[in-house]
């Protein structure tokens, strides 16, 4: 029940951000510090954060709601949140370090990313 309600929650958060990235790239990129420029940059915002977080947002609801798609929704999730925590590592290694607001977001990704992996090792055999 609590992986259910975990992924539940996961996909709550993705729909939001997803939303507010396809609805208003650049008020989305600004208000995290980012400048976006060139006649691509909306269209990009709104296909990699609007599309990719809504398809993880369906996926995870999914998998909150049937048991069939539990374990691909929490395998998604560790290789999506585990990409984004390897090259936050790499990015803050390499520099300069992002903005202390921007930390939030790193927080979101670390933390999810542990819980999907305890979520799985709570779900194996399954």
């Amino acid at each position: 029940m609590m992986i259910r309600i975990f992924l539940a929650a996961m996909a709550v958060c993705f729909a939001a951000f997803g939303l507010w990235s396809l609805l208003n790239p650049i008020m989305m990129a600004s208000g995290l510090g980012v400048e976006v420029g060139g006649p691509n940059g909306a269209y990009e915002l709104r296909g990699i954060y609007g599309g990719v977080s809504l398809g993880a947002a369906a996926l995870a609801g999914a998998g909150a709601v049937r048991s069939v798609m539990t374990r691909p929704a929490l395998w998604f999730l560790a290789a999506y949140l585990g990409g984004y925590v390897f090259a936050r590592g790499v990015a803050l290694a390499l520099g300069p370090p992002p903005t202390a607001d921007f930390y939030v977001f790193i927080g979101f990704e670390i933390a999810g990313f542990i819980l999907t992996l305890f979520a799985l090792r709570a779900n194996a055999g399954r």
